[in-house]
């Protein structure tokens, strides 16, 4: 999390910067540091770009989408929440609370109905 915490806020980094950044005062290798980037990049949570010797890493994904698909997965995946009715739950839940969110959520689907 601190690998991906740090490449949010600063947009990319390589080995060296995040070890920086982060594992020098854990007190966490060069070496733990890039096979955790490297962990990160085998499951399409940050993309690399080769420059010079080393790697660029850039986060795959926003934080936000990050953090859904966290609770996704932490409900048992879309399916799950489907079959159980959290999904109906959920737009009722936001139904009642907030019109505005109501409309947003309707755009947001809309759109990535029309591909945007």
């Amino acid at each position: 999390m601190a690998v991906l915490d740090f490449l949010w806020k600063s947009g990319d980094g390589n080995v060296r910067e995040v070890h920086a950044a982060i594992g020098r005062s854990r007190g966490i290798s060069t070496n733990t540091v890039g096979s955790a980037m490297e962990r990160l990049f085998k499951k399409f949570l940050v993309t690399r770009q080769k420059v010079s010797h080393s790697y660029r890493y850039s986060p795959a994904l926003e934080r936000q989408a990050f953090q859904a698909r966290k609770v996704v997965e932490a409900a048992g995946g879309l399916r799950a929440l489907r079959k159980s009715g959290v999904l109906a739950a959920f737009v009722d839940l936001v139904a009642g609370a907030d019109e505005d969110a109501l409309s947003e959520l309707e755009r947001l689907i809309q759109a990535r109905r029309d591909g945007r």
